[in-house]
């Protein structure tokens, strides 16, 4: 076997490596999920079809499953743009609850402008109070060491009830009786729906916002230096990189594309801030972001994945009597299986390494690590 042959072989199964945890807590969470149904004496079988069918099973199902893709896609980066420097952060929800408040307020604060202007303000405004909300978790990190995963996670509980406070208190529009909002927006700031697909065009955004991610990762010099960050930092000081400032962006970058996901969530969908908006998209964009392994871009197939699991909730409980929080079981399943292989796997690779160490060439070893 000659060393193309065996770079090759390497080269490919470093890169499949990725997959295996996905794939396996797929298939073992379905298993968990079915076994779950059989206790209760329901048709297993009948369900896994039901929620195929709810999720891609007609052109309704597929405009259902796109619609909740597309905040997913935003909040995922809420989490997978900060784990480039080594951050586990979990507050999109919060992030995306500011976002989506400051969106909704905007208009009356700058009444009379033209769409052309508005929604760029309201998409900026949104990211920057994202950006701000999630920014500070990072600053916390770095500055006071506490921890991001539950710093961010307090913060978001903050953010809801200041939602919620001001939603329902100070701007709250009086005409809104059984259901507190604030002022809902002019028909000419709503954002209409993509042709042929009748979703709107935040899921072009998320998608484009996902693109340009995984570009920056993968071939940038600042993506570079985040994966740096992420790898060791003592290293990054080291050689000196900005820690501190690379850090603060990383989270503010995340947490920008999550409250992007509030301003369309109220632009395209509910048309005020009320308490629909936090429908526990900060919370889904953990899993996609666990289940893509922080991959930009695996982040637009696993988003439509649990965007068609959370769409067929439904469809479920018409046809087999279930609670719409069925679906809910199925993700809990498949972010504790998320966790568990991702562990397995991480103990493979450094079997992987040391069997590169004692068998192939040390040139080639460092090609492939390298790769």
């Amino acid at each position: 076997m000659n060393d193309f042959t065996i770079r090759f072989k390497a080269n490919t199964a470093s890169r499949l490596l990725p997959l295996v945890p996905t794939l396996c807590a797929l298939s073992g969470a379905l298993l968990l999920f079915v076994l779950f149904l059989l206790v209760q004496g329901k048709p297993a079988g009948e369900a896994c079809v039901y929620i195929f069918q709810g999720a891609f099973g007609s052109a309704f199902a597929w405009q259902n499953t796109l619609q909740r893709a597309a905040p997913l896609l935003l909040t995922a980066l809420c989490v997978a743009l900060p784990a480039r420097v080594g951050l586990v952060i979990i507050g999109g929800e919060g992030a995306l609850a500011m976002g989506g408040l400051v969106a909704a307020v905007l208009p009356s604060a700058l009444p009379h402008l033209p769409w052309i202007v508005m929604l760029p303000a309201m998409a900026l405004a949104s990211m920057a109070a994202g950006g701000a909300w999630i920014a500070l978790s990072g600053a916390l990190r770095q500055w006071r060491g506490v921890n991001e995963t539950i710093s961010s996670l307090l913060l978001s509980y903050l953010a809801l009830a200041l939602f919620h406070h001001l939603v329902e208190g100070p701007l709250r529009d009086p005409a809104s009786l059984n259901k507190p909002s604030t002022f809902p927006l002019a028909p000419d700031y709503l954002i209409d729906t993509m042709p042929l697909l009748n979703v709107h065009w935040g899921l072009a955004w998320g998608a484009a916002a996902c693109i340009a991610a995984w570009i920056m990762v993968k071939y940038s010099t600042f993506g570079f230096a985040l994966g740096v960050v992420g790898g060791n930092i003592r290293t990054a000081r080291l050689v000196g990189l900005p820690v501190n400032r690379l850090v603060l962006i990383a989270c503010a970058l995340g947490g920008a594309a999550a409250g992007l996901a509030g301003m369309l969530e109220i632009a395209a969908v509910q048309g005020s801030a009320n308490s629909a908006l936090l429908a526990g998209y900060g919370f889904g964009g953990i899993l996609v972001a666990f289940a893509a392994r922080q991959n930009p871009l695996a982040i637009i197939v696993c988003a439509v994945l649990i965007g068609g699991v959370e769409a067929s909730g439904s469809l479920l409980q018409r046809r087999l009597g279930l609670p719409d929080a069925t679906t809910l079981v199925l993700q809990g399943l498949l972010f504790c299986n998320l966790l568990a292989w991702e562990t397995i796997v991480g103990r493979l690779a450094e079997r992987r390494l040391r069997w590169q160490q004692a068998v192939l060439p040390p040139a080639v070893t460092a090609e492939i690590n390298f790769v």
